[in-house]
């Protein structure tokens, strides 16, 4: 398995963002952004596994997230994450190729589509589309908001919650990959390794429903976009993901079996098959000096 270096890109308002890098560019780049609550750790084995094929994969802790810093205002609106992505991608340089899982996918979408268009050569969207569920919105946002002040007394507690939560998914014996996403406090308790204030943010900003702001964007949106949803997804209905694909020029659609919202933990065999493919026909599709 490739074994990534550590790096730290720099915001646009001064935030430390860290990210791991997996390879060398000889396809490209892919930037990786997670979703709300994950850490860039959730992309390790794809990562790991793009890098074997040829690209160098950045997966990257958002604001707020994991050891990149917290936004000293509490500003966690999608806008944000969107100008924190174009910053990173304009410092790697070129047009890196984008996978966004939720939070991840919704930023780079609103950058490429309202802030700064061309930043990138392809999305990739995990489980995500503008208009998502709301209900399915409210339950991702509750099982986050659970146990933010109190924490877990150990990283079986931890475990036992996200059980409940992911029910189809199952139970590893190991813990070592569940304590990358937590933190240990002065106090003893194991807490999400996120920023609480993020939640906060969320409810209050509602931006998770503001499917209206993407409306203009879209219209123009060309680049080659893949849409990935899990075939069990509680935020992405397959008449939205349709009708998300239906309105772009250069979209397609994968629906993976076996999997809820949290596709590339879910089905991670089935979520790397459709990357790949995607990426590879790009590959063979792209001049030979954009290479």
């Amino acid at each position: 398995m490739t074994e990534p270096s550590r790096t730290v890109f720099r915001t646009d308002d001064g935030l430390d963002m860290v990210a791991d890098r997996y390879g060398r560019p000889n396809r490209g780049v892919v930037l990786m952004a997670h979703g709300g609550g994950q850490t860039r750790h959730a992309w390790g084995k794809t990562a790991a596994a793009l890098a074997d094929r040829g690209w160098e994969a950045v997966a990257l802790d958002l604001r707020g997230h994991g050891e990149s810093g917290w936004s000293p205002s509490g500003d966690y609106q999608i806008a944000r994450f969107a100008e924190d992505l174009v910053a990173v991608a304009r410092e790697i340089g070129g047009r890196p190729a984008l996978i966004g899982a939720s939070l991840g996918g919704l930023a780079g979408l609103f950058a490429e589509a309202e802030i700064a268009p061309g930043t990138f050569g392809s999305l990739t969207l995990v489980d995500i589309v503008p208009n998502m569920d709301a209900g399915g919105a409210a339950k991702v946002m509750a099982f986050m908001g659970a146990h933010v002040d109190e924490g877990f007394g150990s990283l079986e507690d931890a475990a036992d919650v996200i059980a409940a939560y992911l029910p189809h998914r199952p139970r590893r014996p190991d813990l070592s990959g569940l304590a990358k996403n937590l933190r240990l406090g002065e106090d003893g308790r194991y807490r999400w390794h996120w920023d609480p204030s993020f939640v906060a943010g969320v409810h209050r900003e509602r931006s998770v429903r503001h499917a209206d702001m993407f409306e203009g964007g879209l219209v123009g949106l060309a680049l080659p976009v893949h849409l990935i949803r899990g075939r069990m997804s509680e935020l992405v209905s397959r008449e939205a993901a349709e009708l998300f694909v239906a309105q772009l020029p250069n979209a397609r659609f994968t629906d993976v079996a076996g999997a809820s919202h949290m596709v590339a933990g879910d089905r991670n065999d089935g979520f790397l098959e459709a990357v790949v493919e995607f990426l590879e026909r790009l590959d063979l599709e792209a001049p030979a000096d954009d290479h």
